[in-house]
């Protein structure tokens, strides 16, 4: 890496790279009155494509049920993206990539969601801004203390 490169970070394509709908209750199910509990969970992934070429892909989870067993739905949505990152410190490209490219994808991914839910009969569900760097630091937080606990073997 020459001193004088500048750090590029440029969106190349963002798709849906997996969307799936499950309401296994219906057509029942559309007669509950009862008020769902619904969750939410993410998860972001990164990988190397090509050279300064990286995908990286938000998974959006979330269900509805009524009571502990009862699902209204399931929406599981894998929003995409392939993003240029060259002349960026090894140390800052995780950052990059976890913090970074999910707060770019998260907007499309929260469209899905909230469509895809609506298709299948139900209202929309509209996600809640995350704040994908307080998600990293505890991620890593978490890892550390891991890892800190762990007595190697002799």
């Amino acid at each position: 890496m020459s001193e004088n490169a500048q750090p590029v970070f440029s969106i190349e394509k963002l798709y849906v790279k997996d969307l799936s709908v499950e309401v296994p209750g219906a057509p029942q199910i559309f007669l509950e009155r009862e008020a769902p509990q619904v969750n939410v969970q993410l998860r972001t992934e990164g990988q190397n494509v090509d050279d300064g070429v990286f995908e990286v892909t938000l998974t959006v989870t979330v269900s509805a049920k009524i009571g502990e067993d009862r699902t209204l739905f399931l929406v599981e949505v894998a929003q995409a993206g392939i993003f240029q990152i060259r002349n960026v410190p090894d140390a800052d490209l995780e950052p990059v990539m976890m913090i970074g490219c999910p707060n770019i994808l998260f907007p499309y991914a929260r469209e899905a969601v909230s469509d895809a839910v609506t298709r299948a009969g139900f209202q929309p569900v509209l996600l809640s801004p995350v704040n994908f760097e307080a998600l990293y630091q505890s991620q890593r937080q978490q890892v550390a203390q891991q890892t800190a606990g762990e007595v190697p073997i002799q």
